[in-house]
């Protein structure tokens, strides 16, 4: 099958940088003297040595690799040197790495978008740094090509001859010729081999790239020379690529669906595919997977380079192999409570730096159930929105733990009971953050709710030595448990509103916290102070000052809430008809009050929302009779009265267009309905 027509992505320049056995090379800049020596990192596990989780390229040619143990690489290399993760809370303390990669990607990002994979894993979309490029200074017309550059190896370039290879290149990148594709990975060539040469200068770390006019291409261009090289895949050499490339080497082919391609289809390597049509793997794979296979097998690819320079999500998480499995719920807590602990730190230290938010909390766990053949069973993975603070982040990743291996027993028909095992084992744990976003612009303080409430004192705790203004940070609409990320001590805790309310004013009924709960809102939302919201906002973030600070916000929540009962007392009398109280400030009782009158130029104001009492108008001359504004009456508050009542109020809102089969009984008059043998 022929190949297919080149899109308008083909003509992007993306390159995929991956760090050269980058855990090893961390410790080789903390320890110079490991440069050039065979050496290993071997994650915290004293079981044989420990596992390995990078392995230099010295010692790779001795034979040690990845899969092996601590003892088996010194069996097969003497020398090599094991290098231990760092620990903290008795598993690896990844926290080093992670921000040597952070180094590398504010260098790689100066050029174009960049899209942080994982932690020694970058994707770059250099497009417009190439256009730009080839616009002002076209490689064509270089007099001198970095030698870096010259390094590079060209898919389809024909170096059999005996020629200069680096000839070659600087051949191929001078071409004027060329379509404008080619020009455009030239112009990527020397961008990226000035990235990396900068990368090598400021980290002392060596990375490896791969240049394609997509993701796909790129990432698989990446690894096909290492170390510190780059690979560059033009448009013409994408078919003699995949051709021969095992199709469990493709990216998302390395599990079920790629056993089902090799078992069920018969396909092997990616150009494979070719043969099928694309309804066919349509039929065969479902609408969205069948054109992705049909795709991938022509090199299309019209995945976008995100421009994230942060982790989607934060995590911890350990194995308890073997032996090791946890067997009892307070095993199982204990190290949740560890988890959760290095979670909360990143996610303040996120926050602090990035002022970023997460919402979604979430377990992981596997699991085994040693009476019963079925095992494998998985155990259910449970969310629920993200509370700030260590002691609430473990808290709520207990409860989840709990539900979950009350669903996973569930399936085998058993019991917790207590502590006490009941035949399962847990051996693997982990808890994350996700739906990670930026802190929401003109998120104001609480503070500011309280205003002529022992505003001094709000004053005070927003010293510039000692901030610890209150925040309320909305989480996604939908969320079941809280409507605010908690706040730090001490604090006003508002995990709901309505909540709070319910807690702080026992007495209320439900309508009435909902009224307050809404005001609250309201002033949330209107914004009283517009200003960046500081990071020490969330609790857990911040450990000072909180003898005094409680014992003033404790008075100012009494004195709140001493306001709010005194006001609420005065609407219990006559609750239920607060609405139509807006509409009719107040009525003549005597049953000839049916008769309302049209003088236009009088109005009706709305009573005070804490005051459910009427009030008659003291306004001199007064007549018996309602006076209203038609503009200023509010037709949805119709819909909460009797149709008879309806009807009447619509003919004295059109009394041009009453006529006498429009009239209503009196018996039903609104006066009538406000009788005061009708009040409760």
């Amino acid at each position: 099958m022929p190949v297919a027509k080149p899109e308008s992505s083909d003509s992007r320049v993306i390159a995929h940088v991956d760090m050269d056995c980058f855990y090893v090379q961390v410790e080789q800049r903390k320890q110079p003297q490991l440069r050039g020596l065979p050496t290993a990192v071997v994650q915290y596990n004293e079981w044989k040595g420990g596992a390995l989780i990078a392995v230099s390229y010295e010692a790779r040619k001795f034979g040690v690799k990845r899969s092996m143990r601590g003892e088996e690489a010194k069996e097969v290399c003497p020398q090599v040197q094991l290098v231990q993760v760092p620990v903290a809370r008795g598993k690896a303390d990844l926290s080093g790495y992670r921000n040597a990669g952070s180094e590398v990607v504010s260098i790689l990002a100066r050029r174009g978008r960049c899209e942080r994979a994982s932690i020694d894993e970058v994707y770059l979309d250099l497009t417009d740094a190439a256009e730009m490029m080839l616009a002002d200074n076209p490689p064509q017309g270089m007099e001198t090509i970095d030698e870096e550059a010259l390094k590079s190896h060209i898919l389809g370039l024909n170096n059999e001859d005996g020629s200069d290879v680096k000839e070659n290149v600087r051949k191929w990148i001078h071409r004027h010729n060329a379509d404008h594709r080619d020009k455009l990975l030239a112009c990527g060539i020397l961008i990226v081999a000035e990235l990396r040469m900068q990368v090598l200068k400021e980290t002392e770390f060596t990375c490896s790239a791969g240049i394609a006019h997509n993701k796909m291409l790129a990432k698989l261009a990446s690894g096909m020379n290492k170390p510190a090289q780059q690979t560059v895949v033009p448009f013409s050499s994408v078919k003699g690529l995949l051709d021969t490339l095992p199709i469990r080497k493709m990216k998302q082919l390395g599990g079920k669906l790629g056993i089902s391609l090799q078992m069920d289809m018969g396909v092997n390597t990616v150009g494979d595919l070719l043969q099928f049509p694309e309804e066919k793997l349509q039929e065969r794979y479902g609408i969205n997977t069948g054109t992705w296979l049909w795709n991938i097998a022509r090199g299309i690819s019209g995945e976008e380079v995100e421009g994230r320079l942060l982790p989607k999500s934060h995590g911890s998480g350990k194995t308890f192999p073997g032996p090791r499995a946890l067997k009892t719920v307070p095993a199982v807590q204990h190290w949740l409570n560890q988890l959760c602990e290095e979670l909360s730190e990143r996610l303040c230290s996120d926050l602090d730096q990035n002022k970023r938010i997460a919402h979604t909390l979430t377990l992981h766990a596997r699991a085994y159930k040693s009476s019963y053949t079925d095992s494998q069973k998985k155990f259910p993975s449970k969310s629920c929105p993200l509370r700030y603070g260590t002691a609430k982040i473990q808290e709520d990743a207990f409860n989840l733990f709990q539900a979950g291996l009350r669903e996973y027993i569930g399936f085998y028909g058993g019991k917790t009971q207590g502590s006490h095992c009941s035949g399962w084992g847990i051996t693997s744990l982990s808890v994350s953050a996700s739906k990670i976003v930026p802190i929401p612009s003109g998120t104001c303080s609480i503070a500011k709710y309280f205003q002529g409430q022992s505003t001094s004192h709000f004053s005070s705790m927003q010293s510039s030595d000692n901030l610890n203004t209150e925040a309320t940070l909305s989480l996604p609409s939908g969320s079941e448990c809280y409507s605010e990320v908690n706040l730090s001590e001490p604090k006003i805790d508002f995990p709901k509103e309505e909540s709070w309310i319910k807690d702080t004013v026992p007495d209320l009924d439900l309508q009435e916290q909902k009224d307050l709960s809404s005001t609250l809102s309201e002033k949330t939302q209107d914004g009283f102070i517009q200003e960046d919201i500081s990071p020490l906002l969330l609790s857990g973030c911040l450990e000072q000052n909180r003898s005094k600070q409680q014992q003033d916000l404790t008075k100012d929540e009494s004195q709140f809430k001493s306001e709010y009962k005194e006001r609420k007392g005065k609407r219990l009398k006559d609750k239920g008809t607060y609405s139509i109280i807006e509409l009719f400030k107040s009525y003549n009782p005597n049953p000839s009050g049916s008769f309302l009158s049209h003088e236009y130029n009088r109005t009706v104001g709305g009573t005070d929302a804490s005051s459910s009492s009427y009030s008659r108008d003291e306004e001199e001359g007064r007549r018996e009779a309602w006076g209203y504004n038609i503009d200023e009456i509010d037709s949805s508050v119709m819909e909460e009265l009797p149709t008879e009542i309806q009807d009447e109020i619509k003919s004295w809102m059109q009394p041009h267009k009453r006529r006498p089969n429009n009239m209503v009984q009196r018996s039903c008059t609104i006066s009538h309905y406000f009788s005061p043998s009708k009040k409760s």
